[in-house]
């Protein structure tokens, strides 16, 4: 639920900001329905996952800073203004 209300957030606010969150929180829920093999190794406690949802959020939107950003030495230059 929280991944998809970022998700729409993202439609409404500019960046990539909600965005990333949404990819922490859907990560995090697939580690908590995969269950035991692969939730085991996550520490106990609010904080302990809160922690892991941080880093999660922050790996994904340097991930989708690095996929959406501008080629090398290109700069995004406007020749007209639209209130004109």
């Amino acid at each position: 639920m929280l991944a998809a209300l970022m998700g729409i957030l993202e439609l409404i606010v500019p960046g990539y900001i909600f965005l990333g969150f949404s990819i922490a929180a859907t990560a995090m829920a697939g580690i908590f329905l995969i269950g035991e093999p692969v939730a085991g190794w996550l520490p106990e406690g609010l904080p302990a996952l809160a922690l892991v949802f941080a880093v999660l959020s922050i790996l994904s939107w340097v991930a989708l800073r690095l996929m959406f950003r501008l080629p090398r030495g290109q700069v995004k230059t406007f020749d007209y203004d639209i209130n004109e």
